[in-house]
């Protein structure tokens, strides 16, 4: 343990002396400017008008849309959109199921509505009768209010996703459920979308307002990602040197992510030419247009605090709570020296679930999905778990891929459906 404890110093070091040296010779490029595309070109066209899901996106295409706010029990005020049902009008009066979309990192719920209605996700479930919500979490364009504090405060974003599945998830749910009438809602969750339900089942919260749950490339166990440049970043404690420094915020288009990228392209392991495919994997099935779109208006910051605990958990085995780097500070917390684990184990085996990875996925990889669908699957009930295993997909493919529509989002239509 001290050997450990005095390697992770001297790495911590390292990576500050590391930043001392931003100007060196590589080059890094933004996710705005590339994509994993060939066809994109070299650079995606910059837009001065980001878009936004009710006044752009869903009125370009005729459907109505809402937005509501919403107020954690921490006091981050959330906006939360709705498209109540589709164009049609065989739509609108019929009763409508509730369904709570809730976007990956760094992204915001744009990413569910950047294709045509009939390639986008939240339009098919619109026209196909549901009542569709759209969550976006502390810290995303559209979510950066709070009772006391502002995005200027460091305080403001002193938290990682412990704080998400605690308060932004139940906030938003509860909210759902009682504006609908008290019906339980469909719950479809995307990359750290998956992450807060998981978390939050695991400790049986949140049960009495979910009648199912769509876990698009989940993530819990990040202990074998594939992406190179993610473990780089993670092993010089990349996010932890910029938290000393006094950073809180990243924006994945902001002036600490160039630095962060300055800091990693000089390794020859790491494709900082593209990398959207570095990151996520590399994608199959998506198209130029979609690609720009969604770097363009989708990507949105996060905490640095968020980073260094996602990087806890590809250092580390297991899923855990935020470590605060030592048991005196960790007692202060939790009243024990280590962070508790999240047992995932322990979900409940009854709530009907629908999980969905690709081959491809550098962040949900399949070693350590299948080490979540072993979890899951061991005790859950065969008539409520459902597995779709997609080997040529990556992570972006199922929210934007242009085949998506087929292949993953009518089984999940299916699915609803039936739950």
């Amino acid at each position: 343990m001290i050997l450990h404890h005095l390697m992770a110093r001297n790495l911590f070091l390292i990576s500050l002396l590391i930043l001392s040296l931003v100007f060196k010779s590589c080059t890094a490029h933004s996710w705005r400017n590339y994509s994993s595309l060939d066809d994109v070109g070299p650079r995606c066209e910059p837009s001065s008008h980001p878009f936004g899901l009710c006044k752009t996106r869903a009125a370009a295409f005729g459907y109505p849309c809402e937005d509501h706010m919403v107020t954690t029990e921490d006091g981050y005020i959330l906006s939360l959109k709705r498209i109540p049902h589709g164009v049609s009008k065989s739509t609108k009066n019929r009763t409508r199921i509730p369904v709570l979309l809730f976007h990956g990192l760094m992204v915001d719920s744009v990413s569910w509505v950047l294709g045509t209605p009939k390639q986008s996700l939240g339009f098919i479930l619109a026209d196909g009768g549901f009542d569709v919500w759209f969550a976006n979490t502390r810290g995303t364009n559209s979510s950066r209010n709070h009772t006391s504090l502002t995005p200027d405060d460091p305080e403001y974003w002193n938290w990682t996703w412990d704080q998400l599945a605690a308060y932004d998830l139940p906030a938003v749910l509860q909210f759902v459920y009682d504006h609908t009438g008290g019906q339980k809602v469909h719950y479809i969750g995307h990359s750290l979308g998956t992450l807060i339900i998981i978390a939050a089942f695991s400790e049986h919260r949140l049960l009495h307002l979910v009648r199912s749950a769509v876990l698009l490339c989940p993530i819990a166990y990040l202990y074998k990602t594939k992406s190179k440049l993610t473990r780089l970043a993670t092993q010089i404690l990349l996010a932890e040197a910029f938290h000393f420094l006094g950073y809180r915020e990243f924006n994945p288009v902001g002036p600490v992510s160039h630095e962060i990228l300055l800091l990693i392209c000089g390794d020859p392991e790491v494709d900082c030419y593209d990398l959207f495919t570095a990151v996520m994997g590399p994608d199959c099935c998506l198209n130029a247009s979609t690609v720009c779109a969604f770097l363009q208006h989708a990507t949105q910051s996060t905490s640095i605090k968020n980073l260094i605990h996602m990087s806890q958990m590809i250092r580390y085995e297991g899923v855990r709570r935020y470590d605060y780097g030592n048991a005196l500070e960790n007692m202060k917390h939790y009243n024990q020296p280590r962070p508790p684990l999240y047992d995932l184990s322990s979900i409940p085996t009854h709530i009907p679930m629908f999980l969905t990875h690709g081959g491809q996925d550098f962040l949900g990889d399949v070693p350590d999905t299948r080490h979540l669908l072993k979890t899951l699957v061991r005790t859950h009930d065969s008539n409520n778990m459902e597995v779709l295993y997609l080997p040529d997909y990556a992570h972006a493919d199922f929210v934007i891929g242009y085949n998506a529509p087929q292949l993953v989002y009518g089984p999940i239509v299916d699915f609803l459906q039936r739950h």
